[in-house]
C-alpha cells in the first residue's frame, strides 16, 4: 500500500511582499496588483510517503481545516488528476507559519506538494506546467513553484525574476487573523494607484496600499507597526497581519529582536532570492536538517 518510511523534509518557505500596489480591478472582481515577492529562510516543512493505492492522506495535522479544503490535499489531487498517476501519498506537515499573516503559508505548502510529488511520483511536469496548475489553487502559488524572488503583476501571477539584496528581516506576528477578502472588499481601499516600474521600487517606492485599511480595522497590527517603527521603518506584508523591517546586519536585527514584546511572536530570518525548495540539492535528497529557520520565539 505505501512505502516504509517518510521522505526527508521538503521546505515550504515564507514570503514577504516588499511592496503592494492595487492598480485596478478586473471585470470578475479580482484586483490587479503590482508587488515584489522575497522568500525567507523560515517556514513550514513537509514529508511524504508514497502509496500504491492512490490515496492522499494528511498526517498529524490540525483538524481546523476540513480534509477536502486543505490546500495540501487539493494540490496533491490536482497533480494526480492532471497526470493520471495511480500513486498516492501520506503527507506530514510541520506547520510553523500562521494563517492570515501575509506570509503565504498555505500557498507555499501547496507549491511544495506540487514540486515534491512531481519528483517523487516521477510525473515529469515542467516548472511552467506546475506553475500553471498552482494558479488554480491561488494567485501566490506560482511564485513559490518557480522559486525566484520576483516582481509580480496581474493578480500576482505575472512574474519577472529579481536578484534582490538578502537582508535580515525581523517579522512581528500580531495575535490576529486578517482575512484577505475583508481587506480587498473594504470600500476605503485604494484601487487606482498609478503603476510604477521596477526601477521605482529599487529606488525606494515601498508603498503597501492595504496598510491603512488593515491598521484601521486591526489594532494589534497598528500596535506592532508603532512598536517596530520606534526601531526601524516598518512595513506590512500582503494584507497582513505580519509587519516587518529589514536590516543589513544580523546583529542589528537581533538587537531589536531581543527587545520585542512576547505578544508579537517575533521571527528573525534572512531574505532569499532563491527558494530552498528549488535548489538541486533539495530535489535530489530533500531537506533533512534539524530546522532550516533562523530564530522564532
Amino acid at each position: 500500500m505505501s512505502g516504509p518510511e517518510l521522505s526527508g523534509y521538503w521546505p515550504a518557505p515564507a514570503k514577504l511582499n516588499l511592496m503592494l500596489r492595487v492598480v485596478g480591478r478586473r471585470p470578475d472582481g479580482y484586483h490587479l496588483l503590482q508587488t515584489v515577492f522575497q522568500f525567507l529562510d523560515f517556514g513550514d516543512r513537509l514529508r511524504f510517503r508514497i502509496r500504491s493505492d492512490g490515496l492522499l492522506r494528511r498526517l498529524a495535522q490540525s483538524s481546523e481545516i476540513p480534509h477536502d479544503q486543505d490546500l495540501v490535499i487539493q494540490a496533491g489531487n490536482l497533480l494526480k488528476d492532471y497526470t493520471g498517476t495511480e500513486q498516492g501519498a501520506d503527507i506530514h506537515l510541520d506547520k510553523n507559519l500562521p494563517m492570515g499573516a501575509g506570509l503565504g503559508g498555505g500557498s507555499s505548502d501547496a507549491a511544495t506538494v506540487l514540486v515534491a510529488l512531481n519528483h517523487l511520483w516521477n510525473t515529469g511536469l515542467s516548472v511552467d506546467t506546475l506553475a500553471e496548475l498552482g494558479l488554480r489553487l491561488g494567485a501566490d502559488v506560482p511564485v513559490f513553484v518557480r522559486g525566484e524572488a520576483a516582481w509580480g503583476e496581474g493578480v500576482g501571477e505575472e512574474l519577472t525574476p529579481l536578484d534582490l539584496p538578502q537582508p535580515w528581516f525581523l517579522v512581528l506576528v500580531p495575535e490576529c487573523h486578517v482575512p484577505t477578502a475583508q481587506i480587498f472588499g473594504d470600500p476605503h481601499l485604494t484601487r487606482d494607484s498609478p503603476r510604477i516600474k521596477i526601477r521605482d521600487f529599487l529606488d525606494g517606492n515601498l508603498t503597501n496600499d492595504c496598510l491603512p485599511v488593515v491598521a484601521r480595522h486591526f489594532p494589534q497590527v497598528r500596535e506592532a507597526l508603532d512598536w517596530l517603527g520606534s526601531h526601524s521603518a516598518p512595513r506590512l506584508t500582503g494584507t497582513g497581519a505580519c509587519v516587518f523591517a529589514g536590516f543589513e546586519r544580523r546583529k542589528d536585527a537581533f538587537r531589536v529582536y531581543e527587545q520585542v514584546p512576547e505578544r508579537f511572536h517575533p521571527i528573525l530570518a534572512q531574505g532569499m532570492s532563491r527558494s530552498p525548495l528549488n535548489t538541486a540539492e533539495s530535489l535530489a535528497v530533500s531537506v533533512d536538517n534539524e530546522y532550516w529557520g533562523v530564530a522564532k520565539r
